[in-house]
């Protein structure tokens, strides 16, 4: 079986943690980002009253205390607006690129993803590449989940994916995405306005793959899966992986690399990531597989 008659699916066989704070978890990233901020709270505070009288004892403060204006906040830190519960029925309506405007819960979920993290995928624009017109669009389950479970149980994405099974498999993957801090967000790749791929784009500075490899601030990553059978071996997934580095490298202007981790053994998704300019920089050992290292550089976006 030759290189174009197999599959390509990319499995994120790492996993997003939307939950911990990244500082906790990773080792530092090399080479140091100009967005890290090593001063400490009471630092701060001793460098903003520097030179000040010392103010009086007091008792402790009241609620009223805490809410004054100009009281300082030492966990900025606020929850996440609850994303909407997963719907298991079909598709009602085409698949749209403006926000969802369903309910109070889907635009919350639009809110988060138009955050600061990966700069606003949702408003991402429309890009065309040799076989149509494309674009991400970000996942609603109530929408999109039967299409995605459907993809998932196919044998050559379940292979690399391993997320066979009932919807409730493919639902709580997704879920963990739309209801973290927008780190990861998961994306369907509509061409000519057909949902046919599905993506996942995400931090990879802020993510477990960040052990595995020196990255740097705002490296982003992709993970890709081809859902039609008819679209795979004729090239269609390296015009979409060259269309949507683009894209990351066009709308994100503090990411200087686009990253992914295919396993090694998956000789398309290798091809066709060298095919769409990216690089093969090493081998790296994930907890699932043996991942190979691709990198496409900002620096070299026109040569590659």
């Amino acid at each position: 079986m030759t290189t174009e008659d197999r599959p390509m699916s990319i499995h994120p066989d790492h996993r997003h943690d939307a939950g911990t704070a990244a500082a906790d978890r990773f080792p530092p990233s090399d080479p140091t980002g100009d967005d890290t901020l090593d001063l400490r709270v009471d630092d701060l505070v001793a460098l903003l009253t520097a030179g000040q009288p010392s103010p009086p004892a007091t008792t402790a403060p009241t609620a009223t205390d805490l809410t004054a204006p100009d009281a300082i906040a030492t966990d900025p830190v606020t929850t996440a607006p609850t994303a909407p519960a997963l719907a298991a029925t079909a598709p009602t309506a085409p698949v749209t690129s403006g926000p969802d405007t369903s309910g109070p819960a889907g635009t919350a979920v639009d809110a988060r993803l138009d955050g600061d993290l990966l700069d606003s995928v949702a408003s991402w624009a429309t890009t065309d590449t040799r076989f149509g017109s494309f674009r991400l669009v970000p996942v609603r389950p109530g929408r999109d989940l039967p299409l995605l479970t459907r993809w998932m149980n196919d044998p050559a994405v379940a292979a690399f994916w391993e997320l066979a099974g009932p919807e409730s498999v493919t639902a709580d993957h997704v879920r963990a995405q739309l209801e973290g801090d927008g780190r990861s967000v998961p994306c369907l790749g509509v061409l000519d306005s057909t949902p046919m791929s599905y993506f996942e784009i995400y931090r990879a500075d802020l993510d477990p793959l960040a052990r595995a490899y020196p990255a740097r601030p705002h490296d982003t990553g992709v993970h890709l899966l081809l859902g039609g059978v008819t679209d795979r071996g004729r090239g269609v997934g390296t015009a979409l992986l060259r269309a949507v580095a683009d894209l990351v490298l066009d709308h994100r202007p503090r990411c200087t690399r686009v990253v992914a981790e295919p396993d090694i053994r998956n000789t398309p998704s290798v091809s066709a990531f060298l095919n769409a300019g990216f690089r093969y920089a090493a081998e790296i050992d994930l907890p699932d597989k043996r991942a190979a290292l691709m990198i496409r550089d900002r620096a070299l976006r026109h040569v590659l």
